[in-house]
Order: C-alpha cells, then structure tokens, then sequence
C-alpha cells in the first residue's frame, strides 16, 4: 500500500485527489488534509458582493465534491517534514509516499500600513458579505479599488470586482453621484498578457467611467482621514475603500524548506515537482517562470489562478499513476489557461491563451458578451454539483466548449 496525501481542499486538492482515486485501485490510500470542513466556490464571492448569490448558493460541505475512497481528514497541517515524508496535523501524524502541496495564497490585510477593519475586499466569503451591506447603504461619493500589492490570485479578479461594483451601483440609479478610481501597482491590467490585452482591459473600464490609476505603489492608508498615499504620487480621497490585499504563502509552507526567497514553491515548469521527486506543488503556491519580459528586465510568473491549479492537478496526478506504474510519463502542464470577466448586466470578456508561448505569452479577449456570462453560471453550477446532475452539466459545458470551438477542457 501507497499513501498520497494532498494539502488543501480548494479547486487543485480536489481535483488531484478525485482523478487519483479514479486511476488507482482502492488498496492505494488517497488522504486530503483541509483545516475548512466548507468549501466556498472563490470565483462567485463577487456575485456574493452584487446580492445574486447568498451564502448557501456558493458553499458546500468539502466531502460532497470528493468521490468515494478518499479520506478527508479536517486538520490544520502544522509540519511538512518532507525528510521522513510526514505530515504533522492538528489531528495526528501521517506518513506519505507521494505528497501533492495545494495549499494556495493567504490573503495578509493586516500587512497594509495603516489597515483597518473598515477596508472592505470581494477576495474572501466574509468581505464579500460585508461589501454587499456597504453597497446596499453606499449613496454617493469616490470609490478607490486598490491592488495592494503583487502577486495576488486570479489577474483579472480585481477589475471584474470593479466593474460589477460600478455596474451595481449604476442600477441604483447613482452614475451620476459616484467616481470609481482602480489603483495598481502594475504598469496596465494583467500585465503578463501583454500590452494588446491590456489596452482591451482599459476600454472596458474607461466605457464604465472607471479611472484606470496604474503605476500606483501603496504607501500607507489612512482611514481616520479617508486618504491613501502611494510611492512618488499624490494622496487620494475616498469614501468607500475595497482592497485586494498582500498575498503571502501559509506559515506552514514557509517553514518547510521548500520555498523561495518570496515565500512560495519553485516547481519544474511542467512537471510541477519540487526539488523532491516524491513531492508536487500546485496553484496558487507556486512559483513558475514564464518566457516573454514585455519590454522589461524583470521575469514574468504564471499568474495565480484557479485555471492553472486545475489543470496542473491533472497532469500531477497523472504522472504520479504512472509512476506507479513504472511507466515514462508523457503528462506535461503546457501553460494554457482562461478567465472570465464580469462586466456587469449579466455580460463578460472572455480571455484565453498560453502563458508557456514564445517569445511571450500569446493571450487574446473576446468581446463582451452574454454567452461568457453564461459559461461561467454553468461551471459554478458543474463545480457545486455531484452525482447525475454534474454529469449532465458536464455534458452541456463540453457542448458549448465544442460549439464556440474554445482550446479549454473540463
């Protein structure tokens, strides 16, 4: 018998362990270890911040996604002792012979200068409740949407949040009452995907009378007086302040000897093996070169985001049966990804490429449509579901991957 334990419960944890339990015959133990007995679907916390979803709608209890055979174990992972391949937990020790780290990107408010519990965020379950009530009481004013700092999860994220707060409130009937700032520190929206996209990105935001502010470092915030400083910039003013706050990896990780100098996981580009042959690392903990510098000396990384844990799950646990198996595995990550972006009125840009291209990334956007929308309604409803129903959204997802002739997979 052969353990594989995977670390984390969210999109990457689960997909490993459901195809790993599928490929392997039952005398091969699966253990998934997640301190959250929930499992909130992240990519709906915005539609959470706009009221077109409640709580209920976007949580399940984890061990319905899973497939029968694996052992959820709900414990806080305390100790990755990757010598004696053991795993230390708030609810015993467990030994490994294969470990998949999906453990994903804390979010660090608290390392804001200045940070204060009137910050609101759409980037957790609990700041999208929060924001949805500030919105709802929200009657004029100047709104500042801040990009702390890089990396932070899912690029295009912040601008999708803020479309759909401009959207929000403009079906308040105060467009006229409001100014939406976007602050970030990159010099256009999701830089890695190059200037073309970029400037695509700008449109749809000036089209919503959003002030796209980029180049803005944050310096420190200050909430008795509603003013934000940046680095080498003017302050600014606001009324209503949402943040995506400092991502860093968990304690956890950065205690495990297997990290970088920043703090998350350098892994072979398409293997996604760490410098242990037996340990994997995927998502959001990752640390992943990409070609391309866009008139820049600075490396580029693989964004963080759901897509890329997703199919780096597959190919992990592929390679991992075919190691097994004592076969040479042919099971690579090639660097293609997706993202949906929200553009209010039920209608959103829809992205897509590879990030391994050369000489750069090649990623292009398709209009603003509803069908994009759509998808994304229908893969929130293939993720929560189980059993019949997910087949049957399966079917229909494959339908429409086919009929708009899209480079993606479920």
């Amino acid at each position: 018998m052969k353990n594989i334990i995977i670390l984390g419960g969210g999109i990457g944890g689960v997909v490993s362990a459901n195809l790993l339990r599928k490929k392997l015959p039952l005398e091969y133990k699966i253990i998934l270890i997640e301190k959250n007995p929930v499992h909130y679907f992240a990519p709906s916390f915005m539609w959470l911040m706009t009221g077109d979803r409640k709580p209920s709608n976007i949580s399940t209890k984890l061990e319905k996604l899973l497939n029968p055979g694996i052992e959820l174990i709900i414990a806080e992972v305390n100790y990755i002792d990757v010598t004696n391949k053991n795993i230390h937990t708030s609810n015993g020790n467990y030994n490994y012979d294969y470990l998949i780290i999906a453990l994903g990107a804390d979010l660090a408010p608290e390392l804001i200068n200045g940070y204060n519990q009137d910050f609101h965020t759409f980037y957790s379950f609990e700041g999208s409740i929060k924001l949805y009530v500030a919105l709802q009481n929200f009657n004029g004013g100047t709104i500042a949407v801040v990009v702390c700092s890089l990396p932070y999860k899912c690029p295009g994220a912040p601008i999708e949040g803020t479309l759909l707060i401009a959207d929000f409130l403009r079906k308040k009937g105060l467009s006229d009452k409001i100014k939406i700032n976007y602050f970030t520190p990159e010099s256009q929206p999701m830089p890695v995907a190059g200037p073309e996209l970029g400037s695509s990105v700008i449109k749809l935001l000036e089209s919503n009378d959003i002030a796209f502010k980029p180049l803005h470092k944050l310096e420190r915030i200050d909430s008795v007086n509603r003013e934000i400083f940046f680095e080498n910039k003017n302050s600014e003013k606001y009324d209503l302040l949402v943040v995506i706050p400092p991502h860093r990896s968990p304690k956890v990780v950065r205690d495990s000897g297997l990290t970088n100098e920043a703090g998350w996981i350098p892994v072979n580009p398409q293997t996604l093996e760490t410098k242990y042959e037996t340990v994997f690392a995927i998502g959001d903990i990752t640390s992943i070169p990409i070609p391309g510098r866009w008139k820049s000396d600075v490396p580029m990384m693989l964004p963080k985001a759901g897509v890329f844990a997703h199919n780096q799950a597959e190919i992990v646990a592929e390679r991992i049966v075919d190691k097994i198996n004592n076969i040479e595995s042919k099971h690579i990550f090639k660097g293609a990804g997706y993202c949906v972006i929200e553009a209010g009125n039920k209608k959103a840009a829809f992205a897509y490429g590879n990030f391994y291209g050369e000489p750069h990334p090649d990623v292009i956007m398709k209009n603003v449509e509803k069908k994009w929308h759509l998808g994304k309604v229908i893969f929130e409803k293939w993720w929560l579901s189980s059993g019949i129903m997910k087949s049957i959204i399966e079917v229909i997802l494959k339908f429409g991957i086919k009929l708009f002739r899209l480079p993606i997979k479920v």
